[in-house]
């Protein structure tokens, strides 16, 4: 089952996020699962929007990628975002 993910990152900077995204994109198996991904800056950090096949493959992705975020000094985050069961979902123009 699809899940929706909704993590607000207050603190992190673009250029936090984009340092991250970059080591990620050297391992893109790490994103198996994963249909969309917007990241929105506001006044307060980021917040990230995630549409995961499964909430499996989104702890996976979490599992791998939290490490790199510390490394890179990412401030600790107030915890698992809310995982929300998709009831539907579609791709305008995709066939």
């Amino acid at each position: 089952m699809a899940v929706l993910i909704h993590a607000v990152l207050p603190g992190v900077t673009v250029d936090q996020y984009d340092a991250l995204n970059a080591r990620l994109q050297q391992t893109p198996e790490i994103f198996a699962g994963c249909l969309s991904h917007t990241c929105a800056p506001t006044d307060k950090g980021l917040e990230i929007f995630d549409l995961w096949e499964s909430e499996a493959q989104m702890d996976a992705f979490a599992e791998k990628m939290m490490p790199i975020a510390t490394e890179l000094g990412w401030p600790a985050g107030p915890g698992r975002p809310p995982v929300l069961a998709v009831h539907n979902y579609w791709v305008p123009g995709a066939s």
